[in-house]
């Protein structure tokens, strides 16, 4: 349990971690890809207000305040390209650049044409087109270094993001049995108070049981005595039960594990229901793959069977069908328990396997059991190395499924 509860405290804490960090990774490079295309756009509209010369107060402000050199000006690399109206190139202008060429200017101007924006980026190019006297006009601001001061700003933060995210798992990690020991500290408290409790009942259980055996000789038909036998022995088997989830919810429950046949565990295990169901007017089927085997404990495992199946013919309903498929599907031992049943509420079949939790309280009340059978079924199959599943598509019939 220890290392399970470890594993989840290292997952949660990193699944912590990793969203802060990509939210901060995220609001980053978004801010920074928004705050320097905003300048650009800016300097795109100073030059077409210039009618693309730079004008005089050219560059504008920075973006927090301050001045700006003079030299940005001189630093600031565009060209134009001029359509007519019928949207052929009518000229380029490359006074303001030294690195592309007239053909070089109309095919970026024909890349953008085809886009059909006004704005946007055109490989390292930052591009503006607007109307004027029965012109088309393009504009495009070189963008290189802005773009590379980008992309380092997004390596720079991924590998920062990463380190952090390292670290903080090597700590986690290191801290993470800190951590979880006053809560293993409660847990085995709690599991030694009841092994304790369940061996010190025990006594006076077996007491009062060998009592009411003696008083039955002499009076047989006395019904107070009937009734402490029957009490006595639900609350011997309640103290059973739960010694046995104390034992399984340790961190090895099946310290002994071995090879089984699996399927003849099970028709072992099923076949006395067969006359169970019978005797109430039920029906029960049984589908058993031959040959299957499997490593665990074959007493466990023929305890959640029965667990299932005894379930499944006390809640099943009046004349109801029960079936059970045990297969082995993708090197999977696979156990489905079908019965049909009352109206059941849906929305809480998984609290089916809470200890001592009665979906129908009024009919639970009827039907003798400790409320905790479902919940050893399902710490069995954990502790085999799977799990237990509940099904109900319409609420008339249940499906539970092991999966080892």
């Amino acid at each position: 349990m220890e290392k399970k509860l470890r594993r989840k405290f290292i997952l949660m804490s990193m699944l912590s971690l990793t969203v802060v960090l990509l939210v901060l990774f995220g609001s980053i490079n978004i801010f920074s890809y928004t705050l320097n295309t905003k300048m650009q756009d800016r300097t795109l509209h100073r030059i077409a207000e210039g009618g693309i010369r730079m004008p005089p107060n050219f560059p504008p402000d920075a973006p927090f305040g301050g001045p700006v050199s003079p030299e940005v000006s001189a630093m600031t690399r565009f060209f134009v390209v001029v359509k007519d109206s019928g949207g052929k190139i009518k000229s380029t202008e490359l006074e303001f650049i030294s690195s592309v060429s007239s053909e070089e200017a109309k095919s970026y101007a024909e890349k953008v044409s085809k886009k059909g924006k006004t704005s946007g980026y055109c490989e390292e190019y930052r591009y503006y087109v607007y109307g004027q006297s029965n012109e088309t006009i393009m504009i495009f601001l070189n963008c290189s270094n802005q773009l590379q001061q980008m992309k380092i700003l997004l390596l720079l933060s991924f590998i920062l993001s990463a380190m952090c995210f390292l670290i903080m798992l090597v700590l986690v990690i290191a801290l993470s049995k800190k951590a979880v020991a006053p809560y293993m500290k409660n847990v085995e408290i709690q599991k030694r108070f009841i092994t304790d409790a369940g061996h010190e009942l025990k006594t006076p259980l077996t007491s009062i049981a060998t009592s009411a055996d003696v008083l039955a000789l002499d009076d047989t038909s006395n019904e107070w005595v009937e009734n402490i036998r029957t009490q006595t022995l639900r609350m011997s088997k309640l103290v059973g039960n739960l010694v046995m989830m104390s034992r399984l919810d340790e961190e090895h429950p099946i310290p002994d594990r071995a090879e089984f046949a699996v399927s003849e565990a099970i028709w072992e295990s099923a076949e006395p229901f067969s006359a169970a169901a019978r005797a109430t007017g039920k029906r029960l089927e049984l589908h058993i793959e031959d040959g299957m085997r499997q490593y665990g404990d074959v007493v466990s495992f023929q305890q959640m069977i029965s667990v299932l199946l005894d379930n499944a013919i006390k809640y099943s309903d009046k004349s109801g069908y029960i079936r059970l498929d045990a297969f082995r599907k993708k090197q999977k031992t696979i156990i489905e328990v079908y019965n049909t049943c009352d109206l059941i509420d849906t929305k809480n079949l998984n609290r089916l396997f809470d200890r001592f939790y009665r979906a129908d309280t009024s009919r639970s009340a009827r039907i003798s059991g400790t409320g905790v059978g479902l919940s050893i079924a399902k710490a069995i199959a954990r502790a085999h190395g799977g799990d237990i599943i509940v099904k109900s598509k319409s609420g008339n019939s249940i499906t539970f499924i092991v999966t080892i």
